[in-house]
């Protein structure tokens, strides 16, 4: 038993943040089933459906969502389901006539879980976005990246993966439990511009406190300071430094050769430029696997920077078994960790309609019901 076994929940096929957070929600144990579109139903396994690692865990249900009967098999799973999420434009699940209002009509104790960029109101809300906008509107972006240098956006982690299904994800965890108490359910508005936003919490913070400048590249952890960032190594390698803390910086001073010479105080700014000059030279006078010897392990707060191959290789990675194979591939594995209650990766991913009858059956359609639903199209015929 994992520790959201039990929990039923539907999935609007969607991408990016939406299929993530369902791909947690599984890795948990509940048992939920993806709503694909029938378009895309009976293409057979292809060579890329394995590798849709955030596909991973659930069952697939191809419906033709433009036939009422299809419509009104989704609204009977509404009735058994614990949660519902949706990664649509603000309308399109009213227009679908599966918006909030009519499901919890049907099932007053749903989570009706919502993803968009925007959220569900507001002057942006119907308009098009990417990650990159979303923390570009929320003061992220325009705070990462080195001196004198533009923005650098951070892969697409921060905006659909850490503001938005991670959010979504506390949210409709948030509600379930408190529909426990309740009996009630309630709709979760999980907009990425939001959780970047939330995100950035520390650091508006710090702004506030006048601690941290508006220039990029001036401050703590925007690579300012020299204690606080990747560094290149003599094989082209790079490894990354982090130490913060007065004991973690002494640490630092010592094992790099350092502690002998006349340096300035550890935060005195002005020096912060000069002092980066000088341990990006020191860097540079030993390979990567030679400054992974003498700082690994140690209270520097000291990596490696890892290629994607290298990462699961290591020997920490190993050990945690972070990285899992499942299907026949290698991938991250499900996180976070419960001692009494681990979490797993329930099955591969799943071609659209792969388990349409079965899910279906699962969820409660009698024979007769899968028959009607063939003879009308609302699912594929055998």
């Amino acid at each position: 038993m994992a520790v959201l076994s039990g929990y039923r929940i539907i999935e609007l096929a969607g991408i990016g943040p939406g299929p993530m957070c369902a791909m947690l929600l599984s890795d948990m144990g509940a048992d939920v089933a993806r709503i694909d579109r029938m378009a895309d139903a009976g293409l057979g396994i292809s060579a890329e459906t394995k590798f849709n690692f955030l596909n991973r865990g659930r069952r697939s249900i191809a419906l033709d969502l433009k036939q009422p009967e299809a419509i009104e098999a989704l609204l009977k799973m509404v009735e058994r389901a614990d949660a519902l999420i949706e990664g649509f434009r603000p309308g399109v699940t009213e227009r679908l006539g599966l918006g909030p209002e009519v499901c919890l009509k049907r099932n007053p104790r749903l989570v009706y879980g919502r993803m968009t960029g925007w959220g569900q109101e507001g002057p942006l809300a119907h308009a098009a976005g990417h990650d990159i906008n979303y923390i570009a509107l929320s003061g992220a972006l325009g705070s990462i990246g080195r001196r004198g240098e533009g923005p650098v956006p951070p892969l697409n982690l921060v905006g659909d993966f850490g503001g938005g299904a991670l959010y979504l994800a506390l949210g409709v965890v948030a509600g379930l439990l408190e529909a426990q108490k309740s009996g009630k359910g309630q709709v979760v508005d999980a907009a990425m511009v939001d959780g970047a936003a939330s995100l950035m919490t520390a650091i508006y913070g710090l702004r506030a406190s006048g601690i941290w400048s508006e220039h990029r590249g001036d401050n703590i952890l925007d690579t300012g300071a020299h204690y606080y960032d990747v560094y290149e190594t003599k094989d082209g390698q790079y490894v990354s430094i982090g130490s913060i803390e007065p004991k973690f910086y002494e640490e630092l001073l010592t094992l790099s050769g350092l502690k002998n010479e006349e340096l300035p105080r550890q935060n005195d700014r002005a020096k912060w430029p000069a002092m980066k000059e000088r341990v990006r030279a020191l860097f540079k006078t030993k390979t990567r696997a030679e400054w992974c010897k003498i700082m690994e392990g140690s209270d520097v707060c000291f990596a490696p920077v890892l290629s994607m191959d290298e990462a699961p290789e290591h020997p920490h990675n190993r050990h945690r078994g972070t990285f899992v194979e499942s299907g026949g591939v290698r991938q991250p594995g499900p996180a976070p960790r419960f001692s009494r209650t681990p979490s797993k990766i329930q099955r591969p991913p799943a071609r659209p309609g792969e388990h349409t009858e079965e899910a279906l059956s699962d969820w409660g359609f009698s024979a007769s019901d899968l028959a009607r639903l063939r003879e009308c199209g609302a699912i594929a015929r055998k």
